[in-house]
């Protein structure tokens, strides 16, 4: 094992129990418009269609231990299109830690002129594992410390709310998930001081398409990610739409990644995606960048309606 991918390791442990060190908790995708769901509960219903979306991401490829993130969302209109309910399956491997989450979301939505604006809640049950005991930092030095000797593994409950308004070409939205400061370690570590806990995430998503000819249509969009006691983080994102069956894009995450986006359209249903990172942080030494794959399936039971290109 490298030295690098060896402190990856140990620094991941260390973080999820070190109380004094916050970072974004949760998951996060380039594309992450096509994961609205697990970033706002208002989102649920919002295309009206019933919709299922699965996306997977393999990051920072070369360093061992690095995050693997997948998750499936589906989310359906009920009662004429004025309530939305949706649910989340995922999974988020990072080191030695492990977590598999499932969600429940509602939302109820008012029509307003050509949009209409979604208020949401989800729950959520989210089982965390920490292998402690496979860590040795040093195989050759003494034994280790009891907080690395100790695995973690626990259930927690938790739950967020959000508010969402889209039309044509515009779509906004604001929620917070994770209200309930969870504790994530446990007493048998034997280590007073140290208390992880979950920590309430803020998202703030917009976004519009700008019509460019007859064949062409610019979507933009911007996500904020904020947690209590580290940095706001902006993805800012770009994607030409060409006849619409095909998207080419580019992103930018602050302090981190820059990517290459592309979107097909195959059919009315069927869309597929694909993302490729680039770190520009340090980072960037020691791993050849990340992937991810995007599949979306939109389903028609109505076979009197027809499922209209949908930019959000």
């Amino acid at each position: 094992m490298r030295i690098i991918d060896r402190v990856v390791l140990i620094l991941i442990g260390f973080f999820s129990l070190n109380g004094t060190v916050v970072a974004q908790q949760n998951a996060h995708f380039s594309q992450y418009m096509f994961n609205s769901l697990a970033l706002n509960p208002a989102y649920a219903g919002s295309r009206n269609v019933v919709a299922a979306t699965a996306l997977y991401r393999n990051q920072w490829v070369g360093v061992e231990g690095a995050p693997k993130t997948t998750t499936f969302t589906m989310d359906a209109p009920l009662s004429n299109d004025r309530i939305g309910l949706g649910f989340q399956v995922g999974s988020d491997k990072i080191g030695i830690t492990r977590s598999a989450n499932f969600v429940l979301s509602g939302a109820y939505k008012i029509p307003i002129n050509d949009g209409s604006l979604s208020f949401g809640l989800q729950g959520s049950l989210n089982n965390y594992h920490a292998g402690f005991s496979t860590v040795n930092p040093d195989p050759a030095g003494p034994i280790p410390d009891q907080a690395f000797t100790a695995d973690v593994n626990k259930t927690l409950y938790n739950f967020g709310s959000g508010i969402y308004y889209s039309s044509e070409r515009f779509y906004s939205g604001f929620s917070v998930l994770d209200f309930i400061p969870n504790r994530l370690n446990t007493d048998s570590i034997g280590v007073d001081d140290i208390t992880a806990r979950q920590r309430a995430h803020a998202y703030f998503a917009t976004g519009y398409v700008f019509p460019v000819g007859m064949d062409f249509n610019l979507k933009t969009s911007v996500l904020l990610k904020g947690v209590m006691g580290a940095p706001i983080q902006a993805d800012l994102n770009a994607t030409l739409w060409i006849k619409e069956v095909i998207a080419i894009g580019a992103e930018y995450r602050t302090g981190a990644d820059i990517s290459a986006l592309m979107e097909l359209r195959l059919t009315p249903q069927i869309r597929i995606g694909y993302a490729y990172d680039k770190s520009i942080s340090s980072l960037r030494n020691y791993n050849s960048g990340s992937h991810e794959f995007m599949l979306r399936y939109e389903f028609s039971f109505d076979r009197s309606r027809t499922l209209s290109p949908r930019y959000f």
